[in-house]
Parts: C-alpha cells; structure tokens; sequence
C-alpha cells in the first residue's frame, strides 16, 4: 500500500470541498453575471462529485445509486443552463450590461 498512490474517500471528499469553496468565493466575489453563473455550476458538480465518491465507497449502497442520483441533477443542470443563459441574454438586451452592481433593480 503506496500512500502516493491510493485514493480514498477522504481525497475525493476534500477536492470535492475545494471545488465547491472556489465556486462560492467565485459567487460571492465577482461582478460579472456570467462569471457568478459558471461558479454556480462549479459548486453544482462538486455536489456531483460527492455523490458519486460517497457511492464508490459505500458498503452498503447499490451498485448504482450514486450515478443514478447524478444523471437526474445533470438533467436538472442542464435545464438549468437553457433557463440562466435565457435571462442573462435577455438581461443584457434591456440593460447593455453583465454587471451586477448595475443590475440591482429589476424596475423597468
């Protein structure tokens, strides 16, 4: 057993953390629309990566429960995706801006 090179639960979990930290900060700390919607998918898919780390290594859960579970969210996801894009175009045509500080009122 080379502890270089066995991957744990633990391992998957931490990148999993570091990801989703990185897409909150992402969130909290940019101005761009766009920016703060990829930082919300990135936190999206380190909630995916838990998942399916937490299935790989559960004694007891079924072979495929953990995948299953992230089939539906990518679906979700994915819907998410065309709704977002939607309004942030639709967003910029009424206001010529990505800018979120100038986005603070949604009165026409």
């Amino acid at each position: 057993m080379n502890p270089l090179t066995d991957i744990t639960l633990n391992h998957y979990l931490a990148l999993s953390g570091i990801l989703f930290m990185i897409g909150m900060a992402g969130v909290m700390i940019r101005r761009s629309i766009l920016v703060v919607y990829m930082c919300l998918e990135l936190m999206l898919n380190a909630a995916n990566l838990a998942l399916v780390a937490f299935n790989r290594f559960s004694p007891v859960a079924r072979e495929f429960d953990g995948q299953i579970m992230v089939f539906f969210i990518i679906t979700v996801a994915a819907a998410e995706v065309a709704v977002g894009l939607a309004l942030i175009v639709a967003l910029y045509r009424l206001r010529q801006t990505t800018n979120m500080g100038d986005l603070n009122s949604l009165k026409f």
